[in-house]
């Protein structure tokens, strides 16, 4: 998007361009929903298209970079909701915004599993992400340690074994100040929101007749807890 009072010129060939890719992207979550990332494949895409494989590869050098654009994609969605939330939040109460960044994060997996598997499930085999999609999942990770910092902002020393663990091994949090409490509840409600999320994307709470609504609640009750 163009800063105020800056314009932003495209040619006809750029704008198709983008255009092209993304119709690409769009067939390529449709084959991941059928058949999983690891079945993509650029010249199924092509055919869909009434394109020729060699005439796709102008636009995708390989599934390597098309997958990166999803996950890309799919990383900028989730930071883009949580700085919204962050935004949004009370100066004056840190409590409801860590609730609300739990709620956020359940709304954004839930609305798509599939783009939700492609970040947080099963890694695509061969595929290795580049260093700047590690970047935009710093941004999510930064929001909620500031969340968690504000619900103990006197904490500096470690008061676990763990605590001592992360103070020397925080390069995940870096360059966040946050200290090493907080790395902890961070950690800590990013293992068990998700633990309980992988499982409700997936359907294994089917059958069993419990609400993994309240059952995700009730992880937020008690991560909540000073």
């Amino acid at each position: 998007m163009a800063e105020p009072g800056t314009t932003t010129t495209t040619t006809p060939r750029e704008r198709y361009r983008a255009q092209v890719r993304e119709e690409v992207k769009k067939h390529a979550w449709e084959q991941i929903a059928t058949a999983g990332a690891s079945a993509l494949s650029l010249n199924a895409i092509a055919k869909q298209m009434g394109m020729s494989g060699p005439a796709l590869y102008r636009y995708f050098a390989g599934r390597d970079e098309l997958i990166t654009e999803l996950v890309r994609d799919g990383y900028r969605s989730l930071a883009d909701t949580f700085l919204s939330v962050h935004a949004a939040a009370s100066a004056y109460d840190s409590r409801p915004e860590l609730a609300a960044l739990a709620h956020a994060l359940r709304g954004w997996a839930l609305e798509d599993p599939h783009r939700y598997f492609l970040l947080y499930g099963t890694p695509v085999p061969g595929y290795h992400a580049p260093d700047d999609i590690t970047g935009i999942a710093s941004e999510i990770m930064s929001v909620l340690l500031d969340a968690c910092v504000a619900l103990d902002p006197d904490a500096t020393a470690p008061v676990t074994p763990f605590d001592t663990h992360l103070a020397a091994h925080r390069q995940w949090a870096d360059p966040h100040p946050a200290p090493a409490t907080a790395l902890h509840r961070a950690l800590t409600c990013w293992t068990r929101l998700h633990g309980v999320l992988s499982l409700e994307a997936a359907g294994h709470f089917t059958g069993m007749s419990l609400d993994p609504a309240q059952l995700y609640e009730a992880e937020l009750h008690a991560l909540l807890k000073p």
